[in-house]
């Protein structure tokens, strides 16, 4: 089984000390006992872009703060943030240009696209924390399955960070076939192969393997369609089968059903119980994991705080008030994108609004405020349904 080991994939436990302690911590401990530690984290990661990014610290003292000022959680609302889309049109890296690793871009094919740059460091603490989190919701397993990824067939050079990100989602049980519903066309686009998909989902059927499902959800959505079109009431996988989506129906709005009765669909045309159909929340410019627990709900992890703010007047607000999210992680060193506000709508809850036991908030997601021109991968792959 894959088993997330940080000792081993970090470069350097002495580069951020006070980092290193917060990655050792449970991913969804209660905040009252890692608020001080991660305070000390953030400041140390704050410190790390004031030393090396010349632009970060100018725009610090532009902003008048000073990290003095962040003495406890209750001043996190003091730390200035970049708004997501800035990393659309400027690249402002912390890490040497020698350092850099790995660089994934937000849009597939069309569209704006926002850039990040990820050294080791950063790199591999972002999938430390996406293999914990998916541990703890009971995603690493030992049991060989069938993959079926409703994202983009990767080609060498092909950078967007969904495809990334769903490369590590297939290290969490072990890979007998992996088939992908956006096929490379040989000229450096994508192409929605619906008859293929139904195709693999009857093959993995009769094969009796548990399948895991990864990427958009609504391509998913219409292959269900497709295949009631095509006579099939019902096309039951291995029980313990899974879905695991990202990216949401950015782009296809019009077809976009609650999430509810979504997973009710999904639950009973395949028969996968609706506790293995999760969804989960990141993006390019921030790539810090939220996953589903069993009730539905994005927890935030350990390592995260998130302030949700007035969408008018930018002021922090309390739970349970809709708001711009700003997301706040101290893991992240190779560009200043440890605090960024997006342009998703977003609610917080306490915990004890959850019954899964998690002791950490979770966010709802409302939507996202934008402008057709600021197109995720999302959008790009939903485009396809159209010529699908």
């Amino acid at each position: 089984m894959y088993t997330p080991a940080l000792d081993n994939i970090l470069p350097d436990s002495t580069h951020m000390q006070q980092v290193w302690d917060l990655l050792h911590t449970a991913p969804y401990t209660d905040p009252a006992e890692t608020d001080a530690l991660y305070i000390r984290a953030l400041k140390e990661c704050i410190s790390f872009h004031q030393r090396h990014n010349p632009f970060y610290r100018e725009y610090l003292a532009f902003n008048g703060f000073d990290i003095n000022q962040l003495q406890s959680i209750g001043e996190l609302d003091k730390l200035p943030f970049l708004h997501a889309n800035f990393f659309k049109t400027h690249v402002v890296k912390t890490a040497k240009d020698e350092e850099i690793i790995l660089h994934v871009t937000s849009s597939g094919t069309t569209g704006q696209k926002s850039q990040h740059f990820l050294d080791k460091w950063t790199n591999e603490a972002m999938h430390y924390i996406s293999d914990v989190s998916q541990q703890a919701n009971g995603f690493i397993t030992d049991a060989p399955c069938n993959y079926l990824v409703f994202n983009f067939e990767p080609y060498v050079g092909f950078k967007t960070g969904t495809a990334t990100t769903n490369q590590k989602m297939m290290q969490y049980a072990p890979k007998v076939h992996v088939n992908y519903a956006l096929r490379y066309n040989g000229v450096k686009g994508h192409d929605f192969d619906s008859f293929g998909v139904i195709d693999r989902l009857i093959e993995y059927q009769q094969e009796g393997l548990p399948v895991r499902m990864l990427g958009f959800a609504a391509f998913l959505n219409f292959t269900i369609d497709k295949l009631k079109e095509l006579g099939h009431d019902r096309l039951l996988l291995h029980p313990d089968s899974r879905c695991l989506f990202g990216g949401g129906w950015k782009g296809h709005a019009d077809k976009e059903i609650p999430k509810d009765a979504f997973y009710q669909k999904i639950h009973d045309f395949f028969g996968i119980p609706l506790e293995n159909i999760r969804d989960k929340y990141g993006s390019v410019e921030h790539p810090i994991s939220y996953v589903e627990c069993s009730e539905h709900h994005l927890h935030l992890p350990t390592f995260e705080r998130v302030i949700i703010r007035d969408v008018q007047t930018l002021e922090p607000l309390g739970y349970d008030q809709p708001g711009f999210a700003q997301l706040i992680s101290p893991v992240i060193t190779s560009m200043p994108s440890h605090s960024i506000l997006m342009g998703d709508l977003a609610v917080l809850r306490p915990a004890s609004a959850c019954k899964c036991g998690k002791k950490t908030p979770f966010i709802e997601i409302r939507g996202r405020a934008g402008t057709s021109k600021n197109k995720s991968c999302a959008i790009a792959a939903s485009e396809m349904l159209k010529r699908g």
